[in-house]
């Protein structure tokens, strides 16, 4: 899991970041220079057209507020950044942007509609007014202080710092690639401000912060399509795809959560959830190189590639009494079962009433997990029927008493998944 935090955290805002400054710290931005203008625009306009199309209206603000500040600092600068308009821009830029990004961060999507947009156009009205007329000659003094070596005073240094922290917070929560995609994107605009607030490294710097919030939301579109929303582990679709790229030796497990119908109904699903999660996160960190995935309810599958089921055999017992001894605390819970509004009350006999409080007092609960392992073989040649077996094994361990791990064997009955289900519900 540790690895997957890096990656998160790294690809591919860290990674843009790092091309986009050696870019401007080389030799080369003045060979790219006349292509810089088209590059510029070309980055915005396709970020504003994934923002649309993937309905972010945090991102397109993000955006807005990008092209609108720098358009702000090369219109009063005028080739003098130092001093006078041009410096109190950059000041002023220097302290919203990052206080738009942590609001913007913070902000509920609601997608590009009337009430959405509307509200946020107007915080933004009113920041291009209070820019526009500190900014004029007569009042730029109040904001900027005497020309010096650095374009940005020290003091606006803090309004990057406490944002970075409360980003960097913001990602340690959601650990979404937006949230990565802001703390990226507002360390290329402290390159810009703090080292070329005007010129071509400027246009360099400006476009990179826009890159990685347009590539932040491609990131996301990702991790939606090949991750599991919940635990936040790979999905179907990424187990899918990995089978196809298989070699002769591997070994799959499949992991099934005890007596979780039951616990579900007795605890609720909002507890029931948290189980799937602490499950998942401990499936994360399975050793020998095994790879998990969540391929639906209370199933889990892990892929150990060039490894036999007997190489896979010791790490996935040891997963199982990292479960079984890793203790859930959960709170208190009172939980009506109410009948859905607009719908008639169904209920057979001998049910409890709708309506009808269940109360659990608060407490830990040991949760176990039942394991089935299985590798090709002359009878099981294809991924499919190696699934197939590892199947097969988990309903032998289901059936021998539970928190358990079995490996298929040739002789392993021919059962299907719904005997297993049922299995599973006694």
């Amino acid at each position: 899991m540790t690895g997957n935090i890096w990656k998160v955290w790294l690809v591919p805002g860290g990674l843009l970041l790092a091309v986009s400054a050696a870019l401007v710290n080389s030799s080369l931005l003045g060979r790219v220079a006349p292509s810089l203008g088209f590059y510029y625009f070309a980055v915005f306009a396709a970020g504003v057209a994934l923002a649309w199309r993937f309905n972010s209206s945090r991102v397109l603000f993000s955006l807005v507020v990008l092209l609108l500040a720098h358009r702000a600092v090369e219109f009063f600068s005028l080739g003098k950044i130092h001093t006078g308009p041009g410096r109190t821009a950059a000041i002023l830029a220097a302290l919203l942007i990052p206080l738009n990004y942590i609001a913007l961060a913070f902000m509920r999507e609601r997608g590009l509609t009337i009430a959405g947009i509307a509200p946020r156009f107007g915080m933004l009205f009113l920041q291009s007014v209070a820019v526009a007329v500190l900014c004029r000659p007569e009042n730029s003094r109040v904001v900027s202080s005497p020309a010096s070596a650095n374009t940005l005073p020290v003091w606006t240094l803090v309004s990057f710092l406490a944002a970075a922290v409360v980003l960097l917070v913001r990602f340690i929560q959601t650990r979404k690639p937006i949230e990565t995609g802001f703390l990226w994107s507002l360390a290329a605009v402290f390159l810009w401000l703090d080292f070329a607030p005007v010129g071509k490294a400027a246009d360099a710097d400006v476009a990179a912060a826009a890159l990685i919030l347009a590539a932040s939301l491609i990131e996301t579109s990702y991790v939606l399509a090949y991750h599991d929303e919940l635990t936040g582990i790979r999905g179907r679709r990424a187990f899918n795809e990995a089978l196809l790229s298989l070699d002769e030796r591997y070994a799959i497990a499949i992991v099934d959560i005890d007596h979780f119908k039951t616990f579900n109904d007795t605890y609720g699903h909002d507890t029931g959830d948290q189980v799937l999660r602490m499950v998942a996160s401990r499936l994360g960190e399975v050793g020998g190189g095994g790879q998990a995935f969540r391929c639906g309810g209370e199933e889990f599958a892990i892929l150990f590639r060039n490894a036999s089921a007997r190489d896979a055999l010791e790490h996935l017992d040891a997963l199982r009494q990292t479960i079984q001894t890793s203790l859930f605390r959960f709170r208190g819970s009172e939980r009506r079962n109410e009948a859905r509004s607009g719908e008639p009350e169904r209920r057979k006999p001998g049910r409890k009433k709708a309506g009808a409080v269940l109360m659990q007092p608060a407490g830990d609960l040991s949760v176990t997990v039942s394991i089935g392992v299985a590798e090709p073989s002359t009878r099981y040649r294809q991924p499919e029927q190696v699934i197939h077996a590892a199947d097969q094994a988990l309903y032998r361990a289901k059936h021998n008493g539970r928190n358990r791990v079995e490996l298929a064997s040739n002789t392993t009955l021919q059962v299907t998944r719904k005997k297993r289900a049922n299995a599973a519900r006694s």
